[in-house]
């Protein structure tokens, strides 16, 4: 049969020439993530990994393709890691292809385990084990799970399923899926009647999505402001005043709105020193509630907050990221490394910021309790679903002008929607360059500002929907099910591979 042929070239070839292939596949099935968006060439690119797959020989050959394959599908995903370190070209810029090329390898170990492990029960196996390796990903070493492959899903019908079992479930779903096809080609009977089922029924629901939401007419409004500050501008003397003065403009703007929403840390100088600026901004607000994000020092000690300034123009509320960057917002021995010299990309002082003590509700007046969100807080599923009462509303304050202008933004604000999804809530955003959006609970985008574009947009709150299966499990139920799933393989014998010779395998 074809399909053995295929395997059997594959493998008969050169091994540069297996890798620069393994690659090229590795890279087609990432162009499911933003700003591409076409999940169906990553659904058969993932197909045809599963079908060179089923020609390995040995779990190290396993553990090798899987790794090859991410590697590429990685490396197209973070390209935009480039851009923090170009922010100070002449200090961190020959770091730049390093952090890629690392930061992909390191993230394809994961695929290169599960691929590994899932060598005795063949190609099935991977619909078990990469999902157990991405929810790995998303919890070793204070986690990671940047660019999953259900993130390429969340403007489509399949997205949706996220509200039953989460970003994680759905990377079972879409590998299913992937598995489907690739049965086809190589079952026969009954089998491939089945495998051609699921295969249609996945492909159908990569069709558009739900439509947004409708908004009711007295819901609250929010402004959005974006003030577009270049990240190796944003903290010039030359340019600060440009910005701030920019942001000012936007909060003064006519219109009736019900809170102003300004990006993380916007505010130009740390709290409390700079108590003018918030005198000034209260000002521009007239009596509307605003939150900001802000620098804040307490005692020694630096947090990157969300302020929520009353219409009084006091400080009503603070919230401290808890979920920080590792090497960015502080560095591990930061202490010992600030004596020779190395230092976070985001603070520049001994151990960086200090983390927050966790989860905590905002209450935000006629807009109800929010959960507060900075930056990448927001890629977290888990982070997202802790909360003791449920919000009513999920709020990002974030700078994305770290992300580069390609791809970053766009996988930052993908991730955003599949967190509404998830909770069955809205999610409002704002960002430094963008994009600043309002997302509905379907994950639908009901209005945004464009990426690098100065302004402010005025936006009605939608309400959220009833509470999903998801926000009271969490990942347990998908992690149990995922494990009944790897015990099932376990007992089942692995299927027998021929090859065209007639040898068995």
């Amino acid at each position: 049969m074809w399909p053995n042929k295929a395997v059997n070239a594959f493998y008969a070839q050169r091994p540069v020439l297996r890798f620069f292939f393994t690659v090229a596949l590795g890279v087609l099935a990432s162009l499911g993530q933003a700003p591409f968006g076409v999940p169906l060439v990553s659904l058969f690119s993932f197909a045809a990994i599963m079908l060179l797959y089923s020609g390995v020989s040995s779990g190290k050959q396993a553990a090798k393709l899987g790794w090859v394959f991410a590697l590429g599908y990685f490396a197209l995903t973070m390209q935009w890691l480039v851009s923090p370190f170009l922010v100070e070209p002449e200090i961190h810029g020959w770091m730049a292809p390093f952090a890629v090329v690392f930061m992909a390898g390191g993230l394809a170990l994961f695929w290169g385990a599960a691929f590994a492990g899932a060598y005795r029960f063949g190609a099935v196996g991977l619909i078990i084990t990469v999902p157990l390796a991405e929810l790995g990903r998303a919890y070793v070493f204070t986690g990671f799970p940047w660019g999953m492959p259900a993130y390429g899903l969340v403007d489509r019908w399949f997205g949706q399923g996220a509200a039953f079992v989460g970003s994680h479930g759905l990377n079972m779903a879409f590998l299913l899926v992937a598995y489907a096809f690739c049965a086809v080609v190589t079952q026969r009977g009954g089998k491939r009647v089945i495998a051609a089922v699921v295969s249609g029924l996945g492909v159908l629901a990569l069709l558009e999505g739900p439509a947004p939401l409708p908004v009711a007419e007295d819901a609250p409004v929010v402004r959005l402001v974006q003030p577009n500050a270049p990240q190796h501008q944003k903290w010039d003397p030359d340019y600060m005043g440009l910005f701030y003065d920019r942001a000012l403009a936007a909060t003064r703007a006519e219109g009736e709105v019900d809170l102003i929403l300004w990006p993380e840390t916007s505010l130009p100088g740390a709290l409390p020193g700079g108590q003018r600026f918030i005198d000034e901004i209260s000002e521009a607000a007239g009596d509307t509630p605003f939150v900001i994000g802000a620098n804040r020092f307490e005692g020694p000690l630096l947090m990157n907050a969300a302020v929520y300034v009353g219409a009084a123009g006091e400080i009503e509320q603070t919230y401290d990221k808890y979920h920080l960057v590792p090497f960015g917002e502080y560095m591990p021995f930061g202490e010992w490394l600030a004596e020779l010299g190395i230092h976070g990309l985001a603070a520049s002082q001994g151990m960086g910021f200090f983390p927050g003590p966790g989860a905590e509700l905002m209450d935000l007046g006629p807009l109800g309790k929010a959960l507060p969100l900075i930056c990448y807080e927001a890629v977290f599923p888990q982070d997202v679903n802790r909360w003791d009462t449920r919000p009513d509303v999920l709020m990002q304050i974030t700078n994305d002008a770290w992300f580069g202008t390609f791809s970053g933004p766009y996988q930052h604000l993908a991730q955003a929607q599949m967190r509404a999804i998830e909770q069955g809530l809205p999610f409002v955003r704002v960002a430094n360059t963008g994009v600043s959006a309002m997302i509905d609970p379907r994950g639908r985008v009901l209005d945004a500002l464009p990426l690098n574009e100065a302004g402010h947009l005025d936006v009605g709150l939608p309400a959220p929907l009833p509470q999903t299966l998801y926000s009271k499990t969490g990942d347990g139920l998908v992690f149990l099910f995922l494990l009944a799933g790897l015990i099932a393989l376990c007992v089942r014998k692995r299927p027998v591979r021929v090859d065209d010779t007639g040898a068995q395998h």
